[in-house]
């Protein structure tokens, strides 16, 4: 790929990546609109036509890592599996 053919898809990426947000800022305020109004009307689902809504309290258990390591700092290090990964960042 040319340093051309390169740019132009670094400015490609970089517009997408704003769009997506934009998109993404705009989906959240109509979710926000959509909760607002299950609130006002004290319901946790709305049904339509052609869709069901639902926003719940959903409880679940996780296992708190920072707390384990401050608690047991040796056993936690016995079971730390190191992992490599690569980052993708446009700057």
């Amino acid at each position: 790929m040319s340093t051309q053919e390169l740019q132009a898809k670094v400015q490609e990426l970089r517009e997408l990546r704003r769009f997506i947000e934009e998109l993404t800022t705009e989906a959240d305020a109509i979710t926000d609109e959509i909760k607002a109004q299950m609130t006002s009307e004290g319901v946790d689902t709305l049904r339509g036509d052609d869709f069901k809504i639902t926003w719940r309290e959903v409880q679940s258990s996780r296992f708190d890592s920072k707390a384990f390591k401050a608690a047991m700092p040796d056993l936690y290090g016995q079971f730390m599996k190191p992992s490599t990964t690569r980052r993708f960042i446009l700057a």
